[in-house]
This record gives structure tokens, sequence and C-alpha cells, in this order.
């Protein structure tokens, strides 16, 4: 497989969206964004930034990893569904991710789905991932995911993880939240990890683990991308 990034996420979207029989208003109410910002990551105008990502796979039912999928998405149900009618819009942070939040009042909950693969359930990555055959995903915000491997059954997120100058888990400054166990080893560059009360700098070297349901965001801003491995392990939702 070409280390080319994996096509097409929001195509993916839209198609779990329209199996589900949900209204892309309906979506963008759930998550908490606006349908604009919903269309334009379907449509692939937009990328969303991570917990963005997240929000909406989760209201999906879905898991992030499924949109690694490299083959090309099924046919989508043909119709749309039925317009709702118009309400006030949901206001989003910038960048269209959810309503900014700090650790004293309550983050957005984003949980993740870790082992529920819809879309091939059986489908290992590996044992052998070379350095060109790692399935990769560009995010909003300046982060990118590269897939290092996968077990059937294994509930566990695998991932050498890029934040690029300036790159951030949520580009509205939100914090997020999600079950599960969080292992982070940093390789280069440093990355700033708020994580509560508390920030912290990562530098080579370093390492991380916490419970993921802690409210937490990362963030790079050198002028260097900060490269590491994630290990994010949970149950499924």
């Amino acid at each position: 497989m070409s280390p080319a990034v994996v096509p097409p996420v929001g195509a993916r979207i839209r198609q779990a969206r329209l199996e589900r029989g949900t209204s892309l208003r309906a979506l963008a109410r759930e998550v908490g964004v606006s349908a604009s910002l919903v269309s334009q990551i379907e449509t692939g105008k937009s990328q969303p930034s991570v917990s963005t990502l997240y929000a909406i796979t989760t209201a999906l039912g879905i898991s992030v990893e499924s949109l690694f999928d490299a083959r090309e998405p099924a046919r989508e149900p043909a119709r749309e569904p039925a317009r709702e009618p118009a309400r006030e819009p949901v206001r989003a942070g910038a960048g269209g991710d959810l309503p900014a939040a700090s650790p004293v009042a309550a983050p957005p909950t984003v949980p993740l789905a870790l082992a529920a693969f819809a879309a091939e359930p059986g489908r290992r990555i590996g044992p052998l991932v070379a350095a060109g055959g790692r399935e990769r995903l560009e995010l909003d915000s300046g982060v990118v995911w590269e897939r290092l491997g996968r077990v059937p059954g294994a509930e566990a997120d695998f991932l050498l993880v890029t934040y690029r100058p300036g790159g951030s888990s949520s580009a509205s400054g939100a914090l997020m939240r999600h079950p599960g166990t969080e292992y982070g080893h940093l390789t280069s560059g440093e990355l700033i990890l708020t994580l509560a009360f508390e920030e912290y700098t990562l530098r080579p070297g370093d390492s991380v683990c916490f419970e993921s349901t802690t409210p937490h965001r990362y963030r790079n801003d050198g002028e260097v991308p900060a490269v590491g491995v994630w290990f994010v392990s949970g149950d499924v939702q």
C-alpha cells in the first residue's frame, strides 16, 4: 500500500450517516457544530480536527480506525434523509471544534470507539508493517495519524502521531476526554500536554500515561514537527 492519505474520509462519514438514517442537520446538532461544517467535511472541502472527528464517529456509532480502510467506500443509499425544519444553528468554536472548555468547567465528552470495526471486523494490519506501507490519515489543525498495526478483536489504537508546528488536537483549544487508557512516547520535537489542571512539556525520550477520561489536549508550540508513538486502549463503546 502507498503511504498516501487514505481516501476519502468525508465520503465514509457521509455513507455512515446515510446508513444510520440521520440528516446532516441532526448530526451537526448531536456533535455540537454547524451543519455547514459537517457538509464541508463530507464533501472534502474541510478536514475535521481530532476532537471533531472523535465526536462525529461516536455519534454515528463507527470507529475512528474504520476511516483508515483504504478500500473505496460502498455505494451510498440514494436518498438523503428528509430535511428537518430550520432551527437556530449551534455555534461552534474556532475551527469548527466543540465549544472551548477549561478544566474548571465540564469538558466536552468525546468517547473513542476502539474496537468496533464496522467496515471489516476481521481485517488485520501486520504482523509486519513496513515504513512505506502505513495507512495515513491527515486531520485539520496539523495532526497526522499513521496506523502501525491492528490485531482483530484488540481494543486498541496503535499509531505514529505527528503534530506539525502549530498543530493541536483541538483547533478551538477545547479539552477532550474519552474512555480508556492512553500511553505516549515522544521521539522528536516538543509537545505540550494539558492534563486537567496541569501542563507538561514532552521532549524526546519522554513518555506519558493517564486515564483518557481526564480532560486533555496536545499542542506543538515549536518550529519542528513533534513525533511520537501512541497507544490507546479502552472499552468498546
